[in-house]
């Protein structure tokens, strides 16, 4: 058994429930990019895939993450070549998809499952969505995220495993090709599996809102969006646009405009 999920902190979750329960056995795969944000045109071509590794070159320009992209530290293709090779080799192998209701998982889940069409009855989703589980507390709660189910309600969630239909095989990869052909940059989730898009601007403004007229580090910035907004993305997309709306004069800044720490952001000084 494969399993494959969409976050680093799902990967530790699901091997500690694993050890709680035999019948998970089976090597646990992260799918590492992120494709609810960028560019999706001709995602599976090699041109596609150059624009995209070009887009996330831009992105992380200055930052300590920079040389993943130029290393080529994260490449799905290759881990989704391995998948169907273990598909191809043993024909009693089966994959399941792990993937929580919010954007990050459904997206990854779109551009994976449409590439396993050929092994059909043989692919599996588990999707929690608006399934309550228990917390630490005793409490039940709606997770957003795989890893913060505890390990021991993750046994729990395997009841949930179902093929993927072939009604799904036929029409979510046609929606993703939809999604694809688009040229937007944010893609939203707007309930059950359907995804909605954005331009890249689209967290600008709510951004924008916390810079204030004091000197703070793009990080406080960055992380008070986070804390307090309600439509979030990764901490490297975000740091791009704020570095784009200096670029665009838009804020003043002191320090270099590398890592989130590196530098402080005000709104612009009265003329």
């Amino acid at each position: 058994m494969i399993h494959i999920v969409f976050n680093e902190a799902d990967v530790a979750i699901l091997e500690q429930a694993i050890e709680l329960d035999e019948s998970l056995q089976g090597e646990v795969l992260q799918v590492e990019d992120d494709y609810a944000v960028g560019p999706l045109a001709a995602i599976y071509t090699e041109e596609g895939i150059a624009a995209r590794r070009a887009w996330w070159k831009e992105v992380l320009t200055g930052t300590d993450l920079e040389k993943k992209v130029d290393e080529g530290a994260v490449d799905d293709n290759k881990l989704v070549a391995f998948i169907i090779e273990r598909l191809q080799i043993n024909e009693e192998e089966k994959v399941w998809i792990w993937a929580a209701q919010n954007k990050h998982d459904v997206s990854g889940y779109y551009w994976l499952m449409s590439q396993l069409k050929d092994f059909q009855g043989r692919v599996y989703i588990l999707y929690l969505n608006n399934l309550p589980f228990i917390n630490e507390k005793g409490q039940l709660f709606y997770p957003e995220w795989i890893h913060t189910i505890q390990p021991k309600e993750m046994t729990k969630a395997k009841k949930l495993a179902r093929l993927i239909t072939p009604s799904e095989f036929e029409v979510d990869p046609d929606e993703w090709t939809k999604l694809c052909a688009e040229e937007k940059g944010v893609r939203l989730l707007e309930g059950g599996k359907k995804l909605g898009q954005k331009d890249y601007d689209f967290y600008d403004a709510d951004l924008k809102s916390y810079v204030t007229g004091d000197w703070q580090k793009a990080s406080k910035i960055i992380h008070q969006f986070l804390n307090k907004n309600k439509h979030t993305t990764g901490d490297m997309y975000l740091l791009w646009r704020l570095k784009l709306m200096i670029a665009n004069g838009q804020f003043d800044v002191q320090g270099e405009l590398k890592n989130m720490k590196d530098f402080e952001v005000k709104a612009p000084s009265a003329p």
